[in-house]
């Protein structure tokens, strides 16, 4: 559900700084990614088999977010999914060449007042391992998923930009770039938007390319028959067989809105579903905390609820991943007990 916002960027509003200079470095990165599609994705002689370009924006995207962040909060570290050691391999120096290239190339391009100069190759890489910081409980950090759904990236189907930042292992502010997902709910029109959520300012929601913010919230839907829920694309990424038996438990008879990436997080909270499940695929995965926690804060402050399948809240004082966690489920937040009595009941937990 979309509405007229409020001003979101009051100079007395907590966090305000961090969530202009997060929603930039999101931006800026979203556009980097949609360049490296551009030009090597969609060129129609790379080889399919090809996995370059996504490392191309992988990298490249964690460079412009860490270059912007450092710029404004020289002293929060930042928890990131990538570190630049394969890129420093001498038999990899063209495709650090192209990271390099574009994050210049984006820099320069997509630069709000002044260019900053000296992005050359060793600052580029020294800015990708930045995002090597352990996490914990205590103090505040950033954390990043530069391309979160690389096969949808790949398939130029749906990824996201995912950054958000950690207070006393405590999510307070997330910002989820998603450069393919449709500003709408419906499939034509626009594309390209950005979900962004402070603690208790609740969830926005405005097209990647500018103008103004719209609130989201969650479905009112409370019976859980006339529900629909998102899963992963990918099998591997959670089990659909598990997904399938919930479904059937619980009366619900759409299809499942499959879509990749934290994307799924922005669907629940704008309304276009109303459960995600995310249901492991085995018991010793550990969830990084990368994954989840812009998309989290986002569906909460829609409205939402997000635990793990035995309903406990997730925990992002732990340090990169989610250790005491199991799965993640996600709710409109009235369909959240039913939803975890399904799970578990499938799950034999």
């Amino acid at each position: 559900m979309l509405g007229l916002c409020r001003s979101a960027n009051h100079p007395s509003m907590p966090y305000a700084e961090e969530r202009r200079i997060a929603i930039e470095a999101v931006e800026k990165a979203s556009f980097l990614c949609r360049a490296v599609q551009t030009d090597l994705v969609a060129a129609a002689s790379m080889d399919k088999q090809d996995k370059s370009p996504v490392t191309v924006a992988d990298f490249g995207a964690q460079a412009v977010v860490t270059h912007l962040l450092r710029g404004a909060f020289p002293d929060l570290p930042l928890v990131g999914e990538e570190d630049a050691a394969a890129l420093r391999e001498p038999s990899n120096r063209a495709l650090a060449d192209q990271v390099v290239a574009h994050v210049e190339a984006h820099v320069e391009a997509h630069a709000v007042g002044e260019t900053v100069p000296g992005l050359g190759f060793a600052e580029v890489l020294d800015l990708i391992d930045y995002g090597t910081y352990g996490g914990g409980a205590s103090g505040r950090h950033w954390t990043l998923d530069p391309i979160d759904g690389t096969k949808g990236f790949l398939r130029m189907d749906q990824y996201a930009v995912a950054l958000a930042l950690i207070e006393d292992g405590e999510v307070v502010l997330g910002v989820l770039g998603c450069p393919n997902m449709p500003v709408g709910a419906a499939s034509e029109g626009e594309r390209g938007c950005l979900f962004v959520a402070v603690k208790g300012e609740g969830a926005f929601q405005r097209a990647l390319s500018g103008g103004p913010e719209q609130p989201v919230r969650v479905t009112d839907v409370s019976q859980t028959e006339k529900a629909n829920f998102c899963e992963s694309v990918e099998a591997a990424h959670s089990s659909q067989s598990d997904s399938a038996q919930v479904a059937g438990l619980l009366g619900i008879t759409a299809d499942p809105f499959r879509i990749d990436s934290q994307c799924k997080y922005g669907a629940v909270s704008r309304g276009e579903a109303s459960i995600y499940l995310r249901l492991p695929t085995r018991k010793d995965y550990e969830e990084k905390i990368w994954d989840h926690a812009a998309g989290a804060i986002v569906v909460r402050e829609a409205g939402g609820k997000v635990t793990d399948v035995m309903g406990r809240e997730l925990d992002f004082s732990l340090g990169r991943t989610l250790r005491n966690n199991s799965g993640v489920i996600v709710t409109n937040g009235v369909l959240h007990e039913p939803v975890i009595a399904a799970v578990r009941k499938v799950l034999a937990v």
